[in-house]
């Protein structure tokens, strides 16, 4: 049966479902707003020069470079340097110089060329040609006493001047002769001829000759320069002669 004391229970009953249903619903939070953007670094810049760009050995030039918005800066062989600047380079070859610039933005790099150039060598003269007639007319012979082999005072300064004309030509090969006047056998002679040619190549050797430039023959009493008969003709015959080695 209803009566307005109950209607008026229900009516509350539903109003307070009413309320818990809504306290149960709780309104959704907004997200947080984006963050603002940053800004980005600026990348760097590099270049760098060589004034001039060619030079000879023992010249300079002059190494300049320039960078923007780099922290580290530095070149191939010099190491670190300043953001900009100049420096006097000699390098003793040509030398490529690669600029690095390192900052927040990034990186950058550039390189200047120095060319170390070699002046060409003026020509040399070709050797003189030296004939036999050329080369007997500038070494001389060196002369013996009788049954000797040892140089004599005058043997000596003429070997020196043989000898210092073989310096001057280092292109040039010898044949010492050995040679006899005709008294003695020519198995004694031989072997008389091998001493003096000997003792003309240690002469030589002494003054600076290359042993291995200097070949040695006897002729003994074999070839004669003068045949007469006379102490005159014989000194002639006892000598060290050169030749040019073919």
């Amino acid at each position: 049966m209803n009566t307005p004391h109950g209607n008026r229970l229900v009516s509350l009953v539903a109003f307070a479902s009413l309320l818990i249903l809504a306290g149960c619903h709780k309104k959704e939070t907004a997200p947080p707003p984006p963050p603002p953007p940053t800004a980005t670094s600026p990348e760097p810049t590099a270049s760098i020069t060589v004034t001039p760009t060619t030079i000879q050995p023992g010249g300079s030039a002059v190494l300049a470079w320039r960078t923007t918005d780099a922290t580290d800066v530095s070149i191939d062989g010099m190491g670190a340097v300043k953001p900009y600047g100049t420096q006097n380079v000699s390098p003793t070859e040509s030398t490529t110089y690669h600029l690095i610039a390192r900052g927040p933005g990034g990186s950058a790099d550039a390189t200047a060329r120095l060319t170390v150039t070699v002046p060409p060598q003026a020509p040399q003269a070709a050797p003189e040609a030296i004939n036999e007639q050329v080369f007997e007319q500038n070494v001389k012979p060196a002369f013996f006493d009788y049954d000797s082999y040892d140089i004599r005072p005058d043997a000596k300064t003429t070997m020196a001047q043989d000898a210092a004309y073989l310096t001057q030509h280092p292109e040039l090969k010898v044949v010492i002769g050995g040679y006899c006047d005709e008294r003695g056998s020519v198995e004694y002679n031989l072997a008389l001829g091998e001493n003096r040619a000997n003792s003309a190549k240690q002469a030589l050797v002494a003054d600076g000759i290359s042993a291995d430039r200097i070949r040695t023959v006897s002729y003994g009493k074999e070839k004669q320069f003068c045949t007469e008969h006379n102490e005159a003709c014989w000194q002639q015959n006892r000598r060290a002669g050169f030749s040019l080695d073919q």
